[in-house]
């Protein structure tokens, strides 16, 4: 490997103006935050020795070795499972259940007395079922066009009107009913969680479906077909449930629009009128008459136990309230190969820089006073898997959620220069938000809206699993406003990279073109906002409207 480029490797970067914050008490401190260290830290996580980093794989060990040895060293606490003569290790174990296709996949669809045999990655991109079963067979399985899969009581909304889907595959389309028109029962073009492909499936598996295929189309899911296929090819993990189908549809996958487009032209049927339908309260579930799936596939399941590594700094005099940051150690490890033969998904970006990132920020605070309350650093699995390691550590805290003051979630900063301002996964109505943007003030920075709200960005990253569970949360992300090239550089970076990199091999390090003083830049107001909420009595909020409000609130006596 080659060495960090002269560049970032001398960068040394701190909160240059003295920090003087208002409402937060807190005394005037410069984080040591060194850009040479976050490249390196890149360098090592996305080399191909580590081969992408996936869940009970050597990967896994060799991440989960890195990180201890990184945080040991940077002199914190091990915050992980208590161990039984007393204290804790430095990992939280996380059951997961892993399944892979075993063979070949089959999946005919049979039209009248025409037969199309449709391929794995080409039409279709089938996840290994994680139904419980050995194997799913579907024979003759009637598909039924469900519109955007949602039921939505408070919004007046069903999609659904009765129909009874067991033995039935449904296709449904991807986002809100009010994703076209940006207008409607679902806030415009920002993306609700009833958009979400997650939603869609449990839903379906609520009501008994035999299957769910999701139909992509780019800007509605806003990401392209090659980031579905390798998102859904290999191997899936899941959490150890004691009742699968409760979550799952037996078959879960996506289509190709247009080969959702030729199925319902085959029942007579046309998409463009389903789709235009399928945006209004009225709309009705249509059956593809003469129109049947048949699938088949082996699975081989397996029992695993994989880790989050989790870190502390115990505080001064409110040791039981908790400010903690969060990032994802895990990506999608060994895969298909590219047009290149390049088979290794290195995640550099995604999340090797959020890593990185947030080992220097548990140094620096490691190397300044101890803060009034705790400070806890979780690196979490599986996240790539549908955000299992947060999941798991919200329904089997190590410490009280009721207590936990906030989430600092950071999720593939960017390598690009320092941004004059951030931005966060969907602009959530919480305060948490409030504070951070008055932190990014004080250094001179400033926040920006959500630039793709039609994403569904906050469901889609670990301080969801928080959230959801009433703990203020949000997930930083880098700005568009770059130091040089302005929004124009910054949006065009993020355009390539969704287009040429997300979720695909060539997320690599690269030392003639990475820089680390932009995501060091982002970790000195990461820094400086978690500083702040652990050296004052400030409790962040869920907003008016929100629907973790109630959730927080009921727990509010035991913050008194």
């Amino acid at each position: 490997m080659k060495k960090p480029s002269s560049r970032s490797a001398a960068i040394q970067v701190a909160a240059a103006l003295v920090l003087a914050l208002p409402l937060a008490g807190c005394a005037p401190r410069e984080p040591a935050i060194d850009a040479g260290r976050i490249t390196q830290a890149v360098q090592t996580l996305s080399a191909d020795d580590f081969a992408g980093r996936a869940p009970a794989t050597e990967g896994e060990r060799k991440t989960v070795e890195y990180l201890v040895a990184q945080l040991q060293a940077a002199k914190l606490q091990p915050g992980g499972d208590p161990l039984p003569g007393g204290g804790r290790a430095w990992t939280q174990d996380v059951p997961l259940v892993r399944s892979e296709i075993e063979g070949p996949l089959s999946l005919d669809i049979r039209a009248g007395r025409e037969l199309l045999h449709w391929s794995q990655g080409a039409e279709v991109a089938v996840r290994a079922t994680q139904s419980g079963a050995e194997q799913l067979r579907l024979e003759s399985a009637p598909l039924v066009f469900i519109g955007y899969g949602v039921s939505a009581p408070e919004r007046n909304w069903d999609d659904f009107k009765g129909v009874d889907l067991h033995g039935k595959v449904a296709l449904v389309l991807i986002n809100d009913p009010d994703f076209e028109s940006g207008a409607g029962d679902f806030g415009g073009r920002a993306m609700t969680y009833y958009g979400r492909w997650t939603y869609k499936y449990e839903e379906l598996a609520r009501r008994g479906a035999a299957g769910a295929l999701v139909i992509h189309e780019t800007s509605p899911a806003s990401y392209g077909w090659e980031t579905v296929k390798n998102s859904n090819e290999g191997p899936k993990f899941d959490v150890l449930r004691e009742d699968p189908l409760a979550q799952h549809v037996p078959l879960e996958g996506w289509i190709q629009r247009d080969a959702a487009a030729l199925l319902m032209q085959k029942a007579g049927q046309d998409f463009a009128r389903l789709k235009a339908q399928a945006a209004t309260r009225d709309f009705r579930p249509v059956e593809l008459k003469g129109v049947a799936l048949d699938v088949a596939f082996k699975v081989q399941r397996q029992q695993v136990v994989s880790k989050n590594v989790v870190a502390v700094l115990p505080g001064s005099t409110h040791a039981d309230e908790w400010v903690l940051y969060t990032a994802h150690w895990d990506h999608l490890g060994v895969g298909t190969a590219d047009k290149d033969g390049d088979a290794i998904f290195n995640g550099a970006v995604d999340n090797a820089a959020g890593v990185a990132q947030l080992l220097e920020i548990a140094r620096a605070l490691a190397q300044a006073p101890r803060t009034q309350r705790s400070l806890g650093f979780m690196f979490v699995t599986a996240e790539e898997q549908g955000l299992l390691g947060s999941e798991y550590y919200a329904t089997h805290p190590l410490y009280p959620l009721a207590k936990t003051v906030a989430d600092l979630n950071t999720d593939s900063p960017r390598p690009t220069a320092p941004a004059k301002d951030f931005l966060t996964s969907g602009d959530a109505p919480v305060t948490l938000q409030d504070i951070v943007a008055e932190v990014a003030r004080g250094l001179g920075r400033r926040h920006s809206p959500d630039t793709q709200p039609q994403a569904g960005l906050f469901y889609r990253s670990d301080h969801f699993s928080l959230a959801k569970r009433g703990v203020p949360a949000i997930s930083y992300k880098s700005g568009n406003d770059l130091s040089e090239g302005g929004v124009a550089a910054g949006k065009a970076w993020m355009e390539a990279y969704d287009r040429d990199r997300y979720h695909q091999p060539n997320d690599e390090f690269d030392a003639k073109t990475w820089r680390s003083d932009g995501i060091a830049a982002d970790a000195t107001l990461l820094y400086a906002a978690g500083r702040r909420l652990a050296d004052s009595r400030e409790w962040p909020e869920w907003k008016a409207g929100s629907e973790f409000k109630a959730i927080r609130d009921a727990t509010a006596a035991e913050r008194q």
